[in-house]
C-alpha cells in the first residue's frame, strides 16, 4: 500500500524542535520494558462468555509478538501491508498490533459490530491483505461472514480465525509454532522495523459524509498524544488500566493498548461490558484508571451501589463521547469515591481536551476540559475570524497528534496550510481556556459513545419501497446519551411501522447500533424552497413530540 500521509512531513521539523514528537515507536517502548521489568505482569485479558483469562509478562508479551510477526511474514505480510483485525478486547488484538509493528505492517482495527455492508467498503478501500476475526462472538459467525466476503475482495489473501479449528486458525498460523526459534527469525524481525513517521494505524471514522474515511496515524502522532494525556492524569507505571471500551476505537487502542506499555504499567481487558463483572475485575486486578463513554460510568455506579461492594483501587474514570450529566457526576463521586474526568477528542487526534484531577467537579459537567500540551484551539465564525470567549462558532485545532491524512482522500483532510484542522464541531471557549462542545456541524448521532453514520443510514432507508423522504435526528437518552429517530414521509398507499423498518435494516446487514430506534411519520418534510430538508425543524418536531405536543 502506498500511503498519502501528506500532513506529516511538513510538521516534522517544528514538532521535533518543540519536543512534542518523541521519534520512538512501540518497539522502543516494549524494548525498554524488557530491559527494566521483563517479569512484570503486562497484560491480563478476560473473556466473559468462556470465563477464561490470559496473562502475559513483558517478556512473554515480546516473545509472542515476535512469534506472530514471523508467522505473518510467513504468510507474505510485508512492510506497508494492511492487516485487518475485527476482534473484541482479547489478548490477540494487542499482540497482533505489536506483531505488525515488528515487521512494518499496518493494523486496521475494525469494530466487532460491523457487518457485511461496513466491512465490504473498508476492506476494499484499505486493500486489506490479511483479516483476523473470531470464529464466534456473542452468537455471531464471523468466520462465515468473512468467507462470504472474501471472493469480492481481490486484495484479501488470508483469513485467520481466532478459536478456529482448521488450517486457517490463529493458533495454527500465528501463535502456535515457535516461529521465533527459526534460523531466519532475527533477520525477519530486524529487516523492516517501521520508523516513527511511518503509518502504523489505519482507523475508519463513522462516515459523516456518507462513507467512512480512513484515518492514518504514525507512531509520532499517537505517542505525542499519549505522553501529555498521561501527564495530565498523573498516570505512572504503578497504574493498572482497565479497558472495557472497544480496542477498535481510538479510546481502547491508544489508552488500553499503547499507553500501558509506554508507562511500563499493566492493562486489563474486558471483552463484554457487564457492570457486575467489571466491579469484580476492578477489585481482583486493583485497577486504578479506566476510560469509557457515559453509559459505562452510569452502569458501574449502579452496579457498585446495588452490590454494596466498593472499588477502592479505582482512582479515576475518564468520560468521553458525550457531555456527562451533572447528577451522574455527583452520584458517581458519592458511590465510587473517584474523580470523574471529562474529555473530548476525535479519531483524527485522540483525546484533545481533558479536565484536570485538581479541578472542581463542576468542570466535568460544565466543560469538556482544557487542551493538552501540544494542542491549540480557536473558535471562528463562518468567515474564519476568531471569536471572543463565550461565543459559539466552528472549533478549529492545531495539534501535535493531528493525523497524517485520510487514505486516498487528501482533498478531505480539512487542514489548512497553517495546520489548523476543522473539527466539524461547534464550541465555545471560556476565559480560562476550557472548551464546551455545543453541537456538531457534522451530521452525526453519538449513541453510547459510538458515532452513527447518519448519511449512510438515510441513504439505505431511501431504498425502502415505502419511503419517499427520510431524515434521521438524535434524541436524548439517559443511559446512551442519544438514540436515533427516523422521520419518514411515505409513498402513496404504503405503510411502515418501526418493526418493519428494523427488519429492513437488518436485511441490509448494517450494525444493529446504527438502526433507528424510533419512527415518526410525516405527511410532508420541513424543507427550504429548493427542497432541502431542514434538519433543525425536524429536531424541533421531535422535541415537541417528546414533550407531548405531537408531531
Amino acid at each position: 500500500m502506498e500511503f498519502d500521509a501528506v500532513l506529516l512531513p511538513r510538521r516534522r521539523d517544528a514538532m521535533i524542535a518543540q519536543g512534542l514528537w518523541q521519534d520512538r515507536t512501540i518497539n522502543d517502548y516494549l524494548g525498554t520494558c524488557l530491559a527494566n521489568c521483563p517479569d512484570k505482569l503486562a497484560l491480563t485479558a478476560y473473556r466473559l462468555e468462556s470465563g477464561q483469562s490470559r496473562r502475559f509478562t513483558y517478556r512473554e508479551l515480546a516473545t509472542m509478538a515476535d512469534r506472530i510477526a514471523i508467522g505473518l511474514a510467513r504468510l507474505g505480510i510485508a512492510r506497508g501491508d494492511i492487516v485487518g483485525c475485527q476482534l473484541p478486547n482479547w489478548w490477540q488484538f494487542t499482540l497482533i498490533y505489536l506483531a505488525c509493528s515488528r515487521i512494518g505492517a499496518v493494523m486496521n482495527p475494525l469494530m466487532h459490530i460491523f457487518r457485511e455492508r461496513e466491512l465490504s467498503f473498508m476492506l476494499a478501500h484499505g486493500e486489506v491483505k490479511l483479516l483476523v476475526v473470531p470464529k464466534l462472538f456473542r452468537g455471531f459467525d464471523y468466520e462465515k461472514m468473512a468467507q462470504d466476503l472474501q471472493p469480492s475482495l481481490p486484495h484479501l489473501q488470508h483469513l485467520v480465525v481466532v478459536d478456529g479449528d482448521g488450517e486457517n486458525s490463529f493458533d495454527a498460523l500465528l501463535s502456535g509454532p515457535h516461529w521465533e526459534d527459526a534460523p531466519d527469525a532475527a533477520a525477519i524481525l530486524s529487516a523492516n522495523r517501521p520508523g516513527p513517521d511511518d503509518v502504523t494505524q489505519l482507523l475508519y471514522t463513522s462516515g459523516t459524509t456518507g462513507q467512512p474515511k480512513a484515518v492514518m496515524h504514525s507512531a509520532n502522532t499517537v505517542i505525542s498524544n499519549i505522553v501529555p494525556y498521561a501527564e495530565r492524569l498523573h498516570l505512572t507505571g504503578q497504574d493498572v488500566v482497565l479497558m472495557a471500551s472497544p480496542m477498535s476505537h481510538q479510546t481502547g487502542f491508544m489508552y488500553g493498548l499503547i499507553m500501558p506499555i509506554m508507562l511500563q504499567g499493566r492493562a486489563v481487558l474486558q471483552d463484554i461490558w457487564q457492570p457486575a463483572q467489571a466491579v469484580e475485575i476492578i477489585r481482583t486486578e486493583h485497577a486504578s484508571f479506566t476510560m469509557a463513554s457515559t453509559p459505562f460510568l452510569s452502569d458501574l455506579t449502579q452496579a457498585v451501589e446495588a452490590a454494596g461492594q466498593t472499588v477502592p483501587s479505582l482512582r479515576t474514570f475518564l468520560c468521553a463521547g458525550a457531555p456527562i450529566p451533572t447528577p451522574l457526576v455527583e452520584r458517581a463521586r458519592r458511590v465510587l469515591g473517584i474523580k470523574i474526568i471529562s474529555a473530548w477528542g476525535m479519531t483524527e487526534n485522540g483525546a484533545v481536551t481533558l479536565t484536570r484531577p485538581e479541578d472542581d467537579d463542576e468542570r466535568s459537567f460544565n466543560t469538556d476540559g482544557l487542551p493538552l500540551r501540544g494542542v491549540e484551539l480557536k473558535v471562528v465564525d463562518i468567515n474564519g475570524h476568531s471569536l471572543p470567549h463565550g461565543e459559539v462558532g466552528k472549533l478549529m485545532l492545531r495539534s501535535c497528534s493531528n493525523f497524517g491524512g485520510y487514505l486516498k482522500r487528501p482533498h478531505l483532510n480539512e487542514t489548512d496550510d497553517q495546520d489548523w484542522f476543522d473539527t466539524g464541531d461547534m464550541a465555545r471557549l471560556d476565559a480560562q481556556g476550557y472548551v464546551r462542545i455545543t453541537g456538531r456541524s457534522k451530521d452525526v448521532i453519538i449513541r453510547g459513545g459510538e458515532n452513527v453514520p447518519v448519511v449512510e443510514i438515510e441513504s439505505l432507508l431511501y431504498r425502502h419501497p415505502a419511503i419517499a423522504q427520510v431524515a434521521i435526528v438524535g434524541y436524548p437518552d439517559a443511559r446512551l446519551g442519544e438514540r436515533a429517530c427516523a422521520f419518514v414521509v411515505l409513498k402513496p398507499e404504503h405503510s411502515l411501522d418501526l418493526p418493519g423498518l428494523v427488519d429492513y435494516m437488518k436485511g441490509q446487514k448494517v450494525a444493529l447500533q446504527y438502526i433507528p430506534e424510533r419512527l415518526e411519520l410525516l405527511t410532508a418534510m420541513p424543507a427550504t424552497a429548493s427542497g432541502k430538508i431542514q434538519k433543525f425543524r425536524v429536531r424541533e418536531l421531535l422535541q415537541q413530540t417528546l414533550a407531548g405536543g405531537g408531531a
